[in-house]
């Protein structure tokens, strides 16, 4: 599968600052072959990184340098906001998770690799969500 067709979620992106090594080699494995990402998971890495990693501004760009130049970026629009609180509403999704699996959809991706979701759940008969540490192989 193409690495654009795979989206990521911000949980995933966060482990390559992790003291779990294991898990941030999965991450940077997965990250290496690039992929796609929404506006929201820069902002949420960003708040997560400063808030609770207490790292510094410079250091967040720069790490946030590194994911973009390997990540296609799609936007937030209404139309991301409108298909995800139906996602939410139809899948018992947060907000905030429905609004990832709305822009990973909407960018015609076919997997989302993330932890927090249910690994194996298919959305729109055409995203598949799949946690990255729980397979051994990033590519299905």
């Amino acid at each position: 599968m193409s690495a654009t067709n795979r989206f990521f979620d911000t949980n995933v992106l966060l482990y390559l600052l992790s003291g779990d090594d294991a898990k941030a080699d999965r991450a940077e494995d997965a990250l290496a072959s690039g992929g796609t990402i929404s506006v929201q998971v820069l902002n949420e890495f960003a708040s997560v990184a400063v808030r609770k990693l207490k790292m510094s501004m410079g250091e967040v760009r720069e790490v946030l340098t590194t994911i973009r130049a390997v990540c296609k970026v799609v936007p937030i629009s209404e139309e991301t906001h409108d298909k995800g609180l139906e996602l939410s509403e139809r899948y018992a999704l947060s907000i905030y998770d429905a609004m990832i699996v709305s822009s990973a959809l909407l960018a015609g991706c076919k997997v989302l690799l993330s932890e927090d979701m249910q690994d194996g759940q298919v959305i729109d008969e055409s995203l598949g969500i799949r946690n990255p540490f729980r397979q051994a192989i990033f590519s299905d």
